[in-house]
């Protein structure tokens, strides 16, 4: 905006070296006006995104033209990346909330091998269809320090007394041992009982998931700005629960890096307006590379249109992996990636959107 306005500014001083203030105005005001939203969005969800996710003016004019949008976000902490990106969805907003509660379908994709909804409470049989094979848990070689998934340094330790894994049979008794681990930390979390996995042990260097995931949420003061007991409802969660918040657990399995990882993941559905719904998920236990991860996604009608809404989508993660050495050039090279898997999944999301009945 500022070029915009040098241009003008040079282009009318050529015919006059003394302009009125009204004169600047005429030529000053169509260039603001051209980089403010239009009516179509919200102007408190506009004002959140270009204060805590960075969109710019020129975004917001893009967004509402139609484009997708979508930019990185500068982080202090070593291994975070964020990303941030949103699309105009030609459907009613509720649509979005209707697809995510039907989780495993909304999450469709060639990257995601297995995924299912635990029930209320969590039962092992849900974890019936996830297979557990050598790459994703080899229990053989799992030592605390040196162990192929994440797991805490008493499971590793009890494993051996636990788990044959020598002869006929040994990976299904070492799929079935880690299925209860998950399953275990699942229900410790829901619950709010002991049992929740509170150190990774895996590495060299413990990772404490519950405390990087306090930093993250930090890191994203948006969730307050649009509904303030948000924040304490995921970090204390079960004990402070928010009213009206529609909470569930889910697990995959999907591809990434050199070897599948399985995952937990809590999603907090609310509705602060009748114009605005906001899905929260947070990383419950990841079996590799994530050490945390927060995501935000905006339902915001379309003040021109109650047909149609504005889709934000924000991520936060932290991994081990983009530490140490040249982590500046894996964390870019992370971040680029990143960006442009966020466009084409906005792109895919919005078709789905638009054309489910």
């Amino acid at each position: 905006m500022c070029g915009e306005y040098t241009k003008v500014y040079a282009r009318a001083d050529t015919t006059s070296h003394a302009m009125s203030p009204s004169v600047v105005a005429f030529f000053i005001v169509p260039v603001l006006l051209a980089a403010l939203p239009a009516p179509g969005l919200d102007p408190d969800v506009a004002t959140a995104l270009t204060r805590y996710l960075r969109f710019s003016q020129s975004e917001l004019v893009e967004l509402q033209r139609g484009k997708v949008v979508r930019h990185g976000v500068n982080t202090t902490v070593p291994g975070e990346i964020a990303v941030v990106g949103a699309v105009r969805v030609s459907a009613p907003p509720m649509r979005l909330v209707e697809a995510v509660r039907r989780i495993a379908e909304f999450k469709r994709s060639p990257d995601v091998l297995q995924i299912g909804r635990f029930s209320d409470p969590p039962s092992l049989r849900d974890l019936d269809s996830l297979t557990v094979g050598k790459d994703d848990f080899d229990a053989a070689h799992c030592h605390v320090g040196d162990c192929g998934v994440r797991l805490p340094a008493d499971a590793i330790r009890r494993l051996p007394r636990e788990v044959d894994t020598k002869g006929p049979g040994a990976q299904e008794r070492a799929a079935r041992w880690f299925k209860q681990q998950v399953f275990d930390n699942a229900t410790a979390y829901w619950s709010g009982a002991p049992g929740r996995i509170v150190s990774y042990d895996d590495g060299s260097e413990p990772i404490r998931p519950v405390d990087e995931f306090d930093g993250l949420l930090e890191s994203t003061p948006i969730i307050a700005a649009l509904a303030p007991t948000l924040a304490s409802h995921l970090s204390s969660f079960p004990s402070h629960r928010m009213e009206g918040a529609e909470d569930f657990l889910y697990w995959s399995k999907e591809k990434f890096g050199i070897a599948p990882f399985i995952t937990v993941t809590h999603v907090t559905i609310v509705c602060p307006s009748e114009r605005r719904c906001l899905v929260a998920s947070r990383d419950v236990y990841s079996s590799r590379y994530i050490d945390a991860s927060l995501a935000l996604t905006i339902a915001s009608s379309d003040l021109a249109d109650p047909g149609a809404f504005y889709l934000v989508y924000s991520n936060r993660s932290r991994a081990s992996a983009l530490k140490g050495a040249f982590s500046g050039l894996r964390k870019s090279i992370a971040e680029h990636r990143a960006r442009g898997n966020l466009e084409e999944t906005l792109k895919t999301l919005k078709q789905r959107l638009e054309n489910a009945r």
